[in-house]
């Protein structure tokens, strides 16, 4: 029977019953990677300030990003070997050990490790979140049960910033990940009761995770990240010139893996499916550049960790404003979406990187306004062509490859954001965040970060006139 065939199911039976525990199992497992990643976003610059490390900033985020990739990669794996209660109760475990030990880090490096941990087990709940859908519920729910657990994403933007700003406003950023354990305890009780075991024998694990390639690919965001460290332009080059041969190294050994991460054509410019990776890899590249935002509109700007938490989440609030307003746009209208985008968040980026290094701009209500349309915009810009760049690509994707291309999309995704948060981190300390450091520090990364990174949209501009046609 098609999709369309299925008798259509209410929210209410989503939500009654043994499928109301299910749906808060899936649903929660997004909501706590989601709102953890809003919560360090807001107290990053209260834990700096704490255990130092201001040159490592970007590793926050990288760190945990790439380890993410690594989680989402390996969940199928683990989800064959261990079935659903299993796999899901690991990711449980190594996100809660992470935050206990992001909670007593005494130094950086230690937090980094941390972040590596809980990146793990937050790529593991995310892909699980997604795939067990189909193994719990009736397939006449699946929509909504896809709209819950996605929705989760907005609960983040509200719930992340108040959770991580009140924290660090007291000065007690630590609690902030200690706040996240009990939700861990209480997703793994409803896991423990309301998901099934493994309903396969255990030797029956299926074709092999493509662990050269993920080994490839978080050496290669690593690479970058190092590179970053200096202000020195030489070392600046030398990561990215690794950074960029283990990227071609990737695409070389994935072409001709039999375990694959993405379909055929995907990393050709000259196939449309290569070109809408592309496109939406240069998209998100903009974005990336929040993890800096709430350091400085604290440093710049003076706000307290809550106001410029809530800010920064203006950027996630405008890709979902766009993708809900252009999502029913069809034809011609979807092109122009897609040629659009690009042009918004280029503008949007152009205007931060004037406004961020004034001080005392935000101080006025039109001023305020301005920046929160800048920040927006940076988001809009990628939501609306999103869904329309997401429909092309499933058509794209070669004949019996549907389901790698459909998989596929959140690893090019948080690959794109690993890369360009260690790039974020290497142009910011170059332009002087941690020496000179202070404001004249934080203003000379504003500038150079917002500028630079328009680059990417300006990119995007002329390969969007291609795939939009």
């Amino acid at each position: 029977m098609s999709a369309s065939a299925l008798p259509d199911a209410s929210w209410g039976e989503l939500l009654h019953g043994r499928n109301a525990l299910r749906s808060i199992a899936l649903a929660g497992g997004v909501a706590l990677h989601a709102i953890n990643v809003y919560v360090v976003t807001t107290i990053l610059p209260s834990m700096i300030a704490d255990i130092g490390g201001l040159e490592y900033y970007a590793w926050n985020t990288s760190l945990f990003v790439v380890a993410s990739i690594v989680g989402s990669a390996l969940s199928a794996r683990l989800l064959e070997l261990l079935g659903p209660r299993g796999a899901y109760l690991l990711a449980l475990a190594a996100f809660a050990a992470g935050s206990a030990w992001c909670a007593l880090a005494p130094s950086m490096p230690s937090l980094l490790a941390a972040r590596t941990v809980q990146g793990f087990g937050g790529g593991v709940l995310l892909a699980l979140s997604y795939a067990l859908i189909r193994q719990v519920f009736e397939a006449r729910l699946w929509p909504r049960a896809m709209g819950l657990v996605s929705g989760m994403w907005g609960v983040a933007t509200l719930c992340g910033p108040a959770v991580g700003g009140l924290f660090a406003g007291e000065g007690h950023w630590r609690w902030a990940f200690w706040s996240l354990i009990p939700v861990a305890a209480v997703l793994a009780a409803i896991v423990s009761v309301q998901l099934p075991g493994r309903t396969r024998p255990a030797g029956d694990a299926g074709m092999c995770p493509p662990y050269a390639t993920i080994g490839l690919l978080v050496v290669s965001v690593l690479a970058v990240s190092l590179g970053s460290l200096t202000s020195s332009a030489l070392w600046n080059l030398a990561g990215v010139a690794v950074g960029c041969l283990l990227a071609v190294g990737i695409a070389a050994i994935d072409r001709c893996a039999a375990a694959r991460l993405l379909p055929t054509g995907a990393y050709s410019l000259s196939a449309r499916l290569g070109m809408l990776y592309a496109l939406m890899s240069l998209l998100v590249v903009g974005i990336t550049t929040e993890i800096f935002v709430p350091y400085f509109l604290q440093v710049i700007h003076g706000m307290t960790p809550l106001a410029a938490g809530y800010l920064t989440a203006v950027m996630a609030g405008g890709w979902t404003l766009g993708s809900v307003g252009s999502a029913g746009r069809r034809g011609t209208a979807a092109d122009r979406m897609v040629r659009a985008g690009p042009w918004i968040s280029l503008a949007a980026l152009v205007a931060l990187a004037v406004l961020t290094p004034r001080a005392g701009w935000l101080e006025s209500v039109p001023g305020l306004v301005l920046y929160c349309l800048a920040l927006a915009g940076v988001g809009l810009g990628i939501g609306v062509g999103w869904p329309h760049l997401l429909t092309r690509l499933f058509v794209a994707a070669p004949a019996g490859e549907e389901n790698l291309a459909s998989a596929s999309i959140t690893t090019v995704q948080l690959y794109a954001m690993s890369l360009a948060s260690a790039l974020a981190g290497m142009v910011a300390n170059a332009a002087g965040l941690a020496d000179p450091g202070g404001v004249a520090g934080a203003q000379g990364a504003a500038l150079w970060l917002f500028g630079a990174f328009a680059v990417a949209p300006a990119l995007a501009v002329f390969l969007s006139r291609r795939v939009a046609g």
